[in-house]
């Protein structure tokens, strides 16, 4: 790595560790980002089933079956089978799940207002359109 490859490197893991160390305050250990997206899918349509979120993460429904499992056998979705269908499954997030959308929501508004904070209009305007350009380009 070139020496600023390495200091982009360094920086990016600091802020890694950050966010990690701050999931990890809210007891949430097992929960990967796949869980979390799924959890905030959930919150956000309110009710769902595993169907539409394999559609909308583009995964298998086996692959969203495991996935809910463990977010039911922990407590931070329900499933409750639909009364006209019993085919059928709705899934609605819990209090815990709520509280782990919610706390991280609040911690990047924090980041953003530290960010605004301490960068001018300019370098904020800049560093949004560089992050903006990296994330566009490294998505899988």
């Amino acid at each position: 790595m070139k020496p600023i490859e390495k200091e982009l490197f360094n920086t990016f893991t600091d802020f890694q560790c950050l966010i990690l160390a701050h999931m990890n305050r809210g007891d949430i250990n097992g929960v990967t980002a796949t869980h979390y997206n799924i959890i905030e899918f959930i919150m956000r349509k309110e009710i769902t089933t595993g169907k539409e979120i394999s559609t909308a993460f583009n995964i298998s429904q086996a692959a969203i079956s495991k996935q809910l499992k463990f977010l039911i056998s922990n407590d931070f979705i329900i499933r409750k089978q639909v009364e006209t269908d019993n085919r059928k499954f709705n899934l609605s997030v819990t209090e815990k799940g709520r509280f782990i959308v919610e706390n991280s929501e609040t911690f990047r508004k924090n980041i953003t207002r530290k960010a605004a904070s301490i960068f001018t209009s300019k370098e904020l305007e800049n560093f949004n359109y560089l992050l903006g350009k990296m994330l566009n380009h490294i998505k899988l």
